[in-house]
């Protein structure tokens, strides 16, 4: 076969990243375009160019379609979103596909996601690799699939289950994608051979998935609707729009339904959702990058805990699913015998939901080392402490963690707002102790807030961002402050949403507010989730640095010198009842907040959900501006990442300081003039809001 001619103009500095060759009459069509063979522009056109070349061949009986180097095609570049499309399009060749007089095998290693997956459903049969996966994530990019995915996978498994699919952005793995048909073979090894032989044995017999026919369930396809609809986390712009345009696949003709899709697809991309989660995707993958970092991590294999609580087995859990040793340490053989209680829970848990299997689970509490010796710490690479939020505390426990282990072991605090730099002086050594602040459960949550010491050095601070990335975390590198980035910024939320408890709202009123607005939970529901005795200590440690000048509201005081410290007692901020507790508002609570309104001689009023939002917006963009102002950020990406990941802010509205730019400016003046009088005494006004603003909207 003659070597593929484009027929588009080629920018010369582009790489060839199609390549076509023969095996015998089946010409193989391999895309190389590292590291995941994005669908670019140049890409495009020199596949659909390889295509028209194969399908010219008179010679050639049948096209395998694959990846070169164990990878298939992991979606389009969204570099392009937001841009001017450019011909061809991905719809150009994905329509090219479906089209070809040839009868085409898609071989699948690695991920085929989005328009990968787009790729391979316009082939006539998919093989894939067993370690392979499959979805259309496009909803987390507050998009639909753009290129038939809406109409082309309901014919070949369902309309009910390409809406939960496609609504939800759930990627599948092969034994589920072979068992809903959505591939043909799973195979180990090279897919090539596989396609060859399976087009060999249907020489010339096409298998459109366009042409299949949809089978009726009207039933199940209302189940799975309501379903994503009634899910508040879920049911966003994209995934409604990729409901309706996924079951309107039962009763258009399938042109009609792409028809449908494009129309849809196109104002999607158009829309503030789509560029919000653009720009979280981006903000993502700045975030762990530090300017002017370029020391090598230090070498770690095997780890200590301090602390077998919550959140230090949390800690652990995720080190073992790592791959590392952990030594887990406690006081008591009670406290330890609890800690490995809670992480054989959650290892059981693991495996009773399919995420693990039995054998992986054992081989992982097989690397847990649980002990009540500090001792036993004296060879491990690294140290989380995970003790009690006090500083006293911390500092002896870190004197003697400073005798004990190895002198080139990195020493870290899980601490969420103590000062790292007074716990790195308690050590002879403060260049190797920084913040690893993981958020509960910590097995789970995604975000490592890197608190960066005045005296962490570079090493210490690269080790923190290479266990970041061993541990499958979002790292976000913040300075020393109390509370860091993300505690900080929810402090003044969290204030100033007091502040209006005093002035005339009620609990379950704000909390309704904020999450109509898209937050995961109110700030009430998430204090009584976390539990009200633990801020209260932390608010009775600093009373005695509090100037008495500064509004401040006992309301949260007066509920836990009640014994209401939330969920763990079935009161707090509500009342909570049943297994599922379910809250529910509270008299008690609506008395203690009248009483407290009339103590400070405050004459309450309605307070609409729309100046609830303003306000307690206002607040967290005004303090966002002030860390970045005190260089305790290193960008304003960085605070939407943790507001985001760590904080239940909706995505689709991209974070504080992404939703600011989008406002009007004199609009969001008055929300901080409202913040500002409210608050009184001690409010500081960031100076360069404007400017910021300025920088995230370009």
């Amino acid at each position: 076969m003659k070597p593929v001619t484009a027929s588009y103009t080629l920018n010369d500095a582009q790489p060839r990243t199609v390549v076509l060759r023969r095996q015998s009459d089946i010409a193989i069509i391999e895309i190389d375009h590292p590291p995941v063979n994005a669908m670019s522009a140049h890409v495009r056109r020199q596949l659909l160019d390889a295509l028209q070349e194969a399908e010219a061949d008179a010679s050639v009986a049948g096209i395998v379609l694959t990846g070169r180097g164990g990878r298939f095609v992991a979606g389009a570049d969204i570099r392009e979103f937001g841009k001017p499309p450019v011909a061809p399009t991905l719809p150009d060749v994905v329509e090219a596909l479906g089209r070809c007089s040839k009868p085409i095998a898609a071989g699948i290693e690695g991920q085929a996601l989005g328009g990968g997956l787009e790729l391979a459903l316009a082939c006539d049969w998919r093989i894939a690799t067993a370690g392979s996966v499959l979805g259309f994530p496009e909803v987390k990019l507050g998009l639909i699939p753009g290129a038939g995915g809406t109409q082309r996978l309901p014919r070949l498994v369902g309309v009910a289950r390409s809406i939960e699919l496609i609504a939800t952005g759930r990627i599948i793995k092969i034994p589920e994608a072979l068992e809903i048909g959505l591939i043909d073979e799973v195979l180990q090894g090279s897919t090539v051979d596989a396609c060859i032989l399976q087009l060999q044995k249907r020489r010339g017999m096409k298998r459109p998935v366009s042409s299949l026919p949809i089978v009726s369930d009207q039933a199940g396809i209302d189940e799975a609707r309501a379903a994503v609809l009634k899910n508040r986390r879920i049911a966003t712009e994209a995934a409604r729009t990729a409901v309706d345009v996924v079951a309107s696949a039962m009763h258009l003709g399938f042109d009609e339904g792409l028809a449908a899709e494009r129309s849809a697809f196109a104002k999607l991309r158009g829309g503030e959702e789509a560029a919000a989660l653009r720009y979280l995707f981006f903000a993502e993958r700045e975030a762990p990058r530090v300017a002017g970092l370029d020391a090598s991590p230090l070498p770690v294999g095997k780890a200590g805990v301090v602390g077998a609580g919550t959140m230090g087995s949390g800690i652990a859990v995720a080190l073992i699913n790592a791959g590392f040793s952990v030594v887990l340490v406690e006081q008591s053989t009670e406290a330890l015998e609890k800690g490995i209680s809670r992480i054989d829970e959650i290892l059981s848990r693991a495996v009773k939901s399919g995420r693990a299997s039995a054998e992986t689970a054992e081989s992982q509490r097989k690397q847990l080392i649980p002990t009540t010796s500090m001792t036993m710490l004296g060879d491990v690479d690294l140290v989380i402490e995970a003790a009690f939020e006090v500083l006293e505390v911390k500092l002896d426990l870190f004197r003697r963690l400073d005798q004990i282990v190895s002198p080139q072991a990195v020493l870290a605090t899980n601490t969420s707002y103590l000062d790292i730099d007074a716990i790195a002086a308690a050590t002879t050594n403060p260049g190797r102790v920084l913040g690893l602040h993981f958020f509960s459960p910590a097995h789970v949550m995604r975000l490592l807030e890197i608190a960066r010491g005045r005296e962490t050095s570079d090493e210490a601070l690269a080790t923190g961002l290479a266990l970041a990335r061993k541990l499958g975390k979002l790292p976000v590198v913040a300075g020393v402050c109390d509370g860091f980035i993300g505690n900080r910024i929810f402090s003044a939320y969290r204030r100033q949403c007091e502040i209006m408890l005093e002035e005339g709202a009620l609990p379950e009123e704000i909390d309704k507010a904020l999450e109509t607005f898209g937050f995961a939970m109110g700030p009430f529901a998430v204090a009584d989730l976390a539990g009200l005795d633990i801020s209260w200590s932390r608010r009775k440690r600093l009373a005695s640095s509090r100037d008495p000048r500064e509004r401040y509201v006992p309301i949260a005081d007066m509920l836990c010198e009640q014994g209401r410290f939330g969920q763990k007692t079935s009161m707090g901020w509500y009342r909570y009842s049943g297994t599922e507790k379910r809250r529910e508002p509270d008299p008690v609570v609506r008395a203690l907040i009248e009483q407290a309104s009339a103590a400070r001689g405050i004459e309450r009023r309605s307070i609409d959900a729309d100046e609830i939002q303003r306000r307690v917006l206002a607040a967290m963009v005004n303090e966002a501006v002030l860390v970045i102002e005190e260089r305790i950020a290193q960008r304003a990406s960085d605070i939407d990442v943790v507001l985001v990941h760590g904080y239940g802010f909706p995505p689709a509205r991209g974070g504080p300081l992404f939703w600011a730019s989008r406002q009007n400016a004199a609009s969001l003046n008055q929300a901080l003039d409202a913040v500002e009088a409210s608050t009184g005494f001690g409010f500081r006004r960031a100076q360069t809001i404007p400017q910021v603003l300025a920088e995230v909207a370009s």
